[in-house]
């Protein structure tokens, strides 16, 4: 559990979460809420997962950060014992993350515990929703991003499509499961009524997919739209007006909004854009031609200004510049230093390593990086929580 009191202190969670939700139970034990997450005997095998897998296989960097500010509980839910076990963890609970297949789930008795207290919470996440012609397919993040729309418009549209960094439509399933299960505690808290809610990986990758819904709803007053759907397109955003441009020494995002005057003003003083004056461009109806055009312009301009002085000139004129990071680079990113960005992961045997903090700032109650667990120590902690005993 977090060593600090987060608005979640008190707030009791089981996690028998896999890769598709565990992010959500990560998101709300570091809130504060006591979260315990059920182990086989023979060790999670997410443990094994790198960057950084410990020697002996009991931990990794990976697992650190998705398995933070919880406490581990040994278990074979199978055997008599164990299955006891398990169902007093459920009842002392206030929610229940699941995710179809898991690790514990088949053997929590989650309909018998709603049964007999109301007042849980239980979120269940799924890869395509608990009915439907697919609610029995499996799919890892590669094909969930690709059945849930997300992959289809990364690469350019002279290359296939590209896989995401990471895990990120596991990011977003577990971010809404956290969600879900946040607002039906202050349901039950309200109304004394929990509630049993269901999560569709499939779901949530398409609810973030605002660009191709676009396309497909107004492809009609979509000036640059060639159809329902919408192409790869590399970098750039569905209006055009965003793209990733090279410069003498690296990368700029760059973009004329929200200001297009602004732009084609500093365009002007550096000697170019005399051709975006034609007043037939000014025309709204003739904006996506000025957009192309400028685009081009800046395209040509960026491709002789150095990256990072670009980059900063366009934040003075408030005009939304990013400067693109190389991986090996984000590390010393002063931005993500100032926002304190980065915590150490401590409890690793073999070594101790930086990961991603807080990825949200609460005034009053700060966030807290707690402990990364022994199992060992937490099971017996918790045995003797439940009530138990004799050997686990």
């Amino acid at each position: 559990m977090a060593d600090s009191a987060g608005p979640l202190s008190g707030v009791r969670i089981v996690d028998l979460t896999d890769e598709r939700a565990i992010y959500g139970a990560k998101l709300l034990a570091d809130l504060g809420a006591d979260v315990v997450r059920l182990e086989p005997l023979e060790g999670d095998p997410l443990r094994r997962r790198g960057p950084h897998v410990e020697a002996d296989g009991g931990g990794s960097l990976w697992h650190a950060f998705f398995a933070s500010s919880r406490r581990f509980f040994a278990v074979d839910p199978r055997a008599a014992q164990g299955a006891a076990q398990l169902e007093r963890l459920v009842n002392r609970a206030d929610i229940v993350l699941a995710c179809d297949g898991a690790f514990g789930v088949a053997e929590a008795g989650l309909s018998e515990a709603l049964a007999h207290r109301p007042e849980l919470v239980v979120v269940e996440v799924s890869s395509f929703g608990a009915d439907g012609p697919w609610r029995s397919y499996l799919a890892p993040d590669l094909v969930a991003g690709a059945l849930g729309g997300a992959v289809a418009t990364t690469g350019d549209a002279d290359t296939p499509p590209l896989k995401a960094f990471g895990e990120l439509n596991f990011m977003v399933s577990g971010a809404y499961a956290a969600i879900a299960a946040l607002a039906a505690l202050h349901c039950a808290r309200e109304t004394g009524v929990g509630q049993r809610v269901h999560v569709s990986v499939h779901e949530c990758i398409a609810s973030c997919l605002e660009q191709v819904f676009m396309w497909y709803w107004y492809q009609h007053n979509i000036a640059v739209a060639r159809g329902p759907v919408l192409e790869r397109r590399g970098s750039r955003h569905w209006t055009n007006a965003y793209e990733v441009m090279a410069a003498t020494n690296g990368s700029v995002m760059v973009t004329p909004a929200p200001d297009f005057d602004v732009q084609l003003a500093w365009l002007l003083e550096h000697g170019v854009g005399e051709a975006l004056l034609d007043p037939a461009l000014q025309a709204p109806e003739n904006r996506s031609e000025l957009i192309a055009r400028m685009m081009e312009v800046l395209r040509k301009w960026v491709a002789t200004q150095d990256a990072e002085a670009v980059f900063h000139a366009a934040q003075a004129k408030h005009l939304p510049y990013g400067l693109v990071s190389g991986v090996e680079e984000v590390a010393d990113n002063p931005q993500l230093a100032a926002r304190e960005w980065w915590a150490e992961y401590l409890g690793l045997s073999a070594s101790e390593a930086r990961g991603p903090g807080a990825p949200y700032h609460f005034g009053e109650t700060p966030w807290a990086l707690g402990h990364y667990g022994d199992i060992e120590a937490d099971t017996a902690a918790l045995l003797q929580e439940i009530g138990w005993e004799g050997t686990a």
